[in-house]
């Protein structure tokens, strides 16, 4: 019995600490959630959305700027005695899609806020804001769009819109929330964390009736936003403008750059869309209408297409085989078209003469003399070795690789090394007699269309580049990025581009490129190319660079399907040679003949 009592009075003092530790749980912790909770129907928690960064040209004039809007956003769990019919006339949705927003926004959080209409305008908001006292639970969330101030250069600039679910669950950051919007493409994403702006929190306080009743606590937690950094561009607005004007009613692209920096001066990809289609409530509805057009307006051509580079592959050539010794600028080699086509009344060129006229049995040869330099007596081995170092010049001129612009999805082209052959025969040999089309710019060969205006540059240069790029400097300091201040140097030694100058400068004067490139107070030195497109009618190309000394342009252009490079191309140039170095043109008929179209005729 004694032992019976010793084991109740240790167990009754063990009930009561237990009950006196249940009770300090209750006030302590449950207590406290439940004042939490209290807190949080009176305290609403509101994102401050920084201003986007502004987008600049060249010359200070604004591309790239920001207006208001609102979206009204609901936490669920503070819905009461909701009209549905009022809300839904109010505004202007259908009572299947509210149903739809709310069923989501409750499967995503009871307690955070969703947004439930996106996009209101001023107006939209002037003509709800005074009924929201009536709809507890909803409210308005300010954030701005992007605006614009002319309808151009779509791609290079990319849109902004809300971010995806899947792009969400990858953000490691957790800067973003459901709803945020984003830079979904060009420099809006490229340049995202810079032009994005810190967001800032206010802590609001409403009553029960939903009437805000000041900051809580006086501010003491809220933390304001910190807008984005201003990117000043290269762009030059006006050449920009021009050549998506000349550019209206074709597939293709103008790249221009200022050779001695590596700043882009236009990127024109057509036919392209007006940016502000992809801003405001309208943003899906166009972006499906845009997305679905079969002449691909999102396709960025100037990064992304790849191209055989045609003809103008024969001044890579050239340069390549005087830095091999195999030529000199006097080698003269006879216009045999048996073993290769090619036109014009020509015959037996030296070098200048045979880029002049683009004969391709020249380069035939010239390629030959290069990879067969019989180092070893086994002409399959021989054309290997030869090919290995001749991709070695090549790639030094930015060919087969993504330059490093400062715009995503930049394509790297191709250029057939001993590698992709072994894997084209399948391990079997080949020789030089298998690959001879990649010398006059054909066969195998792919170049984007920024890589031929960045070699218009390297020849501006004499031998060596800048990486292309869209953006002098960031914020207001006007300090240049220091990753585009490193000169590229090709493997070419500078003596020999001369040559290719020379060269050039008679293509326009006297040669393929006379009828529509030559300006009359303007040296302009340029290559035409006419690339294969079968079945389709062949791709317009040229390359140029202006004045011939201390060049201050230098672009490519390609017309898809437009024919032979001296018509299409050649013309578009030399509009855009004028248009930035005189600030019109003086040939107003080679303007209506580019606007007429009729380049096959």
């Amino acid at each position: 019995m004694n032992d019976s009592r010793k084991l109740v009075i240790p167990a009754v003092i063990v009930l009561i600490a237990v009950i006196y530790l249940v009770k300090l749980f209750s006030i302590q912790v449950l207590e406290g959630k439940y004042a939490d909770a209290a807190k949080g129907n009176i305290i609403q928690r509101v994102i401050e959305y920084p201003y986007r960064g502004l987008i600049y040209d060249r010359n200070g004039k604004l591309i790239v700027y920001n207006t208001p809007e609102y979206d009204l956003t609901v936490v669920p769990q503070q819905v009461e005695d909701l009209d549905t019919a009022k809300f839904c006339e109010i505004f202007s949705i259908s009572r299947e899609e509210f149903t739809e927003k709310m069923t989501a926004a409750m499967k995503y959080s009871r307690v955070k806020p969703s947004v439930v209409i996106k996009q209101l305008s001023n107006e939209d908001l002037a003509k709800t804001e005074d009924f929201l006292v009536d709809f507890k639970g909803f409210n308005i969330q300010a954030r701005t769009t992007r605006a614009y101030s002319e309808p151009v250069m779509a791609n290079a600039l990319g849109y902004v819109s809300e971010i995806s679910k899947r792009r969400l669950d990858r953000d490691t950051t957790k800067y973003y929330r459901q709803g945020d919007y984003i830079g979904q493409s060009g420099l809006e994403s490229y340049y995202e964390e810079i032009l994005r702006g810190k967001k800032g929190v206010r802590l609001k306080i409403r009553n029960v009736s939903g009437i805000e009743k000041g900051a809580w606590l006086d501010g003491k937690y809220d933390t304001l936003s910190q807008p984005g950094e201003n990117l000043h561009t290269t762009i030059d607005l006006d050449l920009q403008k021009y050549g998506e004007w000349l550019m209206e009613g074709k597939s293709g692209s103008i790249v221009a750059i200022e050779p001695s920096s590596g700043e882009v001066l236009a990127i024109v990809s057509g036919p392209s869309y007006d940016p502000a289609q992809l801003t405001g409530r309208n943003y899906s509805e166009n972006f499906t209408q845009i997305s679905q057009d079969t002449l691909n307006p999102l396709f960025n051509r100037p990064l992304m297409a790849q191209y055989r580079p045609g003809s103008i592959f024969k001044v890579i050539q050239a340069m390549v085989a005087l830095q091999e010794g195999v030529i000199t600028p006097n080698t003269r080699i006879a216009c045999n078209r048996s073993i290769i086509g090619c036109h014009g009344p020509h015959s037996n060129e030296d070098l200048v003469g045979a880029i002049k006229h683009s004969c391709n049995p020249y380069f035939y040869n010239v390629m030959k003399r290069v990879v067969n330099r019989e180092v070893s007596p086994d002409p399959f081995e021989d054309t290997r070795i030869g090919l290995a170092k001749w991709n070695d010049h090549i790639e030094s001129f930015g060919l087969g690789s993504p330059l490093g612009i400062d715009l995503p999805n930049e394509k790297s082209g191709m250029i057939p090394n001993v590698g992709y052959y072994d894997r084209a025969y399948n391990n079997r040999p080949w020789k030089y007699s298998n690959i001879y089309s990649i010398a006059i710019g054909e066969g195998e060969n792919l170049v984007v269309p920024i890589q031929m205006a960045n070699f218009a540059a390297i020849v501006a240069n004499r031998g060596f580049y800048y990486v292309p790029h869209l953006v002098r400097s960031i914020g207001d300091t006007g300090e240049p990025l220091p990753v585009y201040q490193e000169k590229n140097y090709t493997t070419v030694d500078p003596q020999y581009f001369d040559i290719a100058v020379e060269a050039m400068a008679k293509v326009v004067d006297s040669g393929t490129g006379q009828y529509r490139a030559k300006l009359k107070d303007i040296v302009v030195c340029g290559k035409t190319g006419t690339v294969q497109n079968d079945p389709l009618p062949d791709h317009s190309v040229f390359i140029a660079f202006a004045p011939r000394e201390n060049p201050q342009i230098a672009l490519s252009v390609y017309v898809e399907d437009a024919g032979q490079g001296a018509r299409a191309a050649a013309a578009i140039a030399s509009l855009m040679i004028e248009k930035y170095l005189i600030g019109e043109t003086e040939r107003p008929y080679i303007e209506e003949f580019v606007k007429k179209g009729e380049f096959l005729f």
